[in-house]
């Protein structure tokens, strides 16, 4: 009974001991990845449906590799809704490098198209954007970067050349 309790002691100890060390396997000293809008890239504008690509650059600050599994995302032109939704695509960022992805979307500005016109009458005035969201990163385990990044866009940026 004795050598009974004196094994149960022993191996309640072990597993305390390594079970200790099992945290360490899930906590995570990285810093998370920086997100970036680089570019509005306009596909088409119609009355009724606008596309646009979005060009995002990640910075992978850590020295291991960094895996994408996707973006959802809510893009505010000054305090109008421009976009919202959802990117899935899966993609690796080096250790200490950068990765660019596109995200195409689709929206209709047309019940907003007063503010709109409002916001594009003098093309060289600036716009601000807000974009927020969460970029879902991890191998096996998810782990969600939370995004807030604030800019502006100039529309005469946007507006090809020949067009002006």
């Amino acid at each position: 009974m004795l050598g009974q309790r004196h094994t149960l002691r022993w191996v309640v100890l072990m597993l305390m001991l390594n079970l200790g060390g099992c945290a360490s396997w899930f906590s995570d000293d990285s810093v998370d990845p920086a997100v970036h809008l680089v570019k509005v890239e306009v596909v088409r504008a119609k009355l009724l449906e606008q596309k646009f690509i979005l060009h995002f650059r990640v910075d992978n600050p850590n020295d291991s590799e960094l895996t994408v599994r996707g973006l959802e995302y809510r893009i505010h032109l000054a305090d109008m809704l421009l976009a919202e939704g959802e990117h899935e695509h899966w993609f690796s960022v080096g250790p200490q490098h950068s990765a660019y992805f596109k995200v195409p979307i689709r929206t209709n500005l047309w019940p907003k198209v007063k503010d709109v016109v409002k916001m594009l009458k003098k093309s060289d005035q600036q716009i601000p954007y807000r974009l927020e969201g969460e970029m879902e990163t991890g191998l096996f385990i998810a782990h969600y970067v939370h995004l807030k990044r604030n800019g502006v866009i100039i529309p005469a940026d946007l507006i090809p050349e020949q067009h002006r």
